[in-house]
């Protein structure tokens, strides 16, 4: 079989074509990274995480809010911390008959003074500070640690809870 000019022509091409190693274009799949390290960054910097201790089981509720960032009290049956520093051992404080946790105004105090000397803000009206308890806690535990946080000023107290679905 006679070969065409056409398939000579073609052959020749193929051949000059197959000499050249394959390529990739990196520009768009460069586009495609940043795009995506942009859109994770973004996402991330909207969320606020609370600290998850494995020592404190929440109890489980639903919100349609999210929290605020809050100074946060950790209490479960045998330690009380602020902002993971230890305050008060939870057996003691259950057999003071005092209804406020000294220790913990104190401290309380100390954290505002602290944080309006760095950020050089006036007295806040309404501070806050979300208590992460233990769903086995007591009630009167928590009622001291509520009312310390009103005596040093804080008038905004939220409780951590783990969120669950909606029942239906």
């Amino acid at each position: 079989m006679k070969e065409t000019r056409r398939t000579i022509r073609m052959e020749r091409h193929h051949k000059r074509r197959s000499d050249r190693s394959a390529s990739l274009n990196m520009v768009s799949l460069m586009d495609i990274f940043t795009i995506l390290v942009f859109f994770l960054l973004v996402s991330a910097a909207d969320s606020e995480v609370l600290p998850s201790p494995k020592a404190i089981k929440l109890p489980e509720s639903t919100t349609d809010k999210r929290p605020k960032e809050n100074i946060i009290i950790m209490v479960n049956n045998s330690d009380l911390l602020l902002q993971g520093k230890f305050i008060a051992d939870t057996r003691q404080v259950m057999k003071n008959q005092k209804p406020v946790i000294a220790d913990l105004i104190q401290q309380l105090i100390i954290l505002d003074e602290e944080s309006r000397k760095i950020k050089g803000e006036k007295p806040a009206s309404k501070r806050g500070v979300t208590i992460m308890g233990d769903k086995q806690l007591h009630y009167q535990l928590l009622k001291k640690i509520m009312l310390s946080c009103a005596t040093a000023k804080y008038s905004n107290i939220s409780l951590a809870v783990m969120q669950k679905t909606p029942e239906q």
